[in-house]
């Protein structure tokens, strides 16, 4: 489920591939557009419930909100960004686009030719600093605590 979830966190830049396709950025299915709502959010931790229900059944609502956040998180993450559109959060009920009141994360250049310059790094180095350090960190404690917790013997 750990590693469904990392793959949710990344489904919501397929967006990018309308791009070929003549799809402006601003439109429905535009970069940021519906693959970054919550309603998408809602739909693929859905989607991923039904494909592993077998794996899920004691903490069903549990790995569901872990799939909704992971794939959420990502929106919110773009929210944070220092440029673009803005996130259609809300997509397909409004599209309205937002930014959150605290944006210190690089953008990201689109394009792997724009990714592999002086501006990717300085992108990778933000996005080390505000999402992978702490992501880590987050990570570690939770593996503490989940361990301090689990009764001796249960093998969860």
């Amino acid at each position: 489920m750990v590693a469904l979830g990392a793959l949710f966190s990344v489904v919501p830049d397929i967006d990018v591939v309308g791009f070929r396709f003549g799809i402006q950025y601003g439109d429905l299915f535009g970069h940021r557009g519906i693959t970054h709502s919550f309603a998408f959010a809602a739909a693929m931790a859905t989607m991923g419930l039904f494909m592993f229900s077998r794996q899920a059944q004691p903490g069903r609502w549990m790995a569901w909100w872990y799939l909704f956040f992971a794939t959420a998180s990502h929106g919110l993450l773009d929210a944070m960004t220092d440029g673009g559109l803005g996130v259609a959060f809300f997509s397909p009920f409004s599209d309205t686009r937002y930014f959150l009141p605290w944006r210190p994360i690089a953008v990201s250049p689109i394009g792997v030719t724009a990714f592999f310059s002086e501006r990717g790094l300085k992108v990778l180095q933000s996005e080390f600093k505000w999402i992978w350090l702490p992501s880590a960190v987050f990570a570690l404690l939770a593996l503490v605590i989940k361990r301090r917790w689990t009764p001796a013997g249960t093998g969860s």
